[in-house]
C-alpha cells in the first residue's frame, strides 16, 4: 500500500501472522474428512472442533488478562511453538481421543498467541493508520487461509493426510522463526 510504512514489530508480526494462517488454513475443512478416516462419527468430529473452541475460548480469556502482567512477546512465541509442535502431533492421531487432545492443545496454543499477538500489534500499530493496519492484518490472513485450502486439499487428493501435516507443520515451524525478530527488539 503506497505510502504506508511499517516498522519493524509490526513487520514480523504481520509476517509470521500470514505464516500461520496459510500452514493452519490447509487443514481447513479437510478437517472432517480426516476425522471420518480415523473413525469419527459426526459427535466425535463435532466435538473434537467444539473442544478447540472451547478451550480456546475460555483460555484466551484467561491469557489475555496474564499478558498484562507478563512479556507478550514470549507468549506469542510460546503459542507458535506449541501450534507447530501440535501440529506435527496430527501425525500421531490414529482415534477420534487423540484428535481429542490435538484439538484441545491447538486451542491452548491459540490461546497463548492470540490475544499477545493482537495486543503486541496494538502497541506498535501507526495510531494514524490503525484501522488500515488491522484491515491489512486480518484480510491478508483471510487471503492466504483461502489458498492454503486450496493448496491443502490438492496436497491430500495427490499425495496424504500425512504429506498435508508435515507440510503444515513445516510451514508453522517458518511462522515460530519469523517471530525472532520480536524477541530480539526491545
Amino acid at each position: 500500500m503506497k505510502g504506508l510504512k511499517f516498522n519493524r514489530v509490526i513487520k514480523a508480526l504481520l509476517f509470521a501472522d500470514i505464516i500461520w494462517f496459510f500452514g493452519e488454513g490447509m487443514l481447513g475443512p479437510l478437517f472432517a474428512i480426516f476425522a471420518e478416516r480415523i473413525g469419527g462419527d459426526i459427535l466425535e468430529i463435532t466435538g473434537a472442533w467444539a473442544t478447540y473452541l472451547i478451550v480456546s475460548g475460555i483460555l484466551i480469556v484467561v491469557v489475555g488478562k496474564i499478558s498484562d502482567k507478563v512479556n507478550k512477546r514470549k507468549l506469542v512465541f510460546y503459542g507458535y511453538i506449541l501450534n507447530a509442535i501440535l501440529t506435527f502431533g496430527y501425525l500421531l492421531v490414529d482415534t477420534p481421543f487423540k484428535l481429542l487432545i490435538v484439538q484441545a492443545g491447538l486451542g491452548l496454543a491459540a490461546a497463548l498467541a492470540t490475544p499477545t499477538w493482537n495486543a503486541f500489534y496494538s502497541e506498535h500499530e501507526a495510531k494514524t493508520k490503525d484501522g488500515t493496519e488491522w484491515g491489512l492484518a486480518d484480510g491478508i490472513s483471510q487471503l492466504f487461509t483461502g489458498i492454503a485450502i486450496i493448496l491443502g486439499g490438492f496436497i491430500v487428493v495427490n499425495f496424504s493426510f500425512t504429506t498435508v501435516f508435515v507440510t503444515m507443520g513445516i510451514i508453522q515451524v517458518i511462522s515460530v522463526l519469523a517471530l525472532i525478530p520480536i524477541l530480539r527488539n526491545k
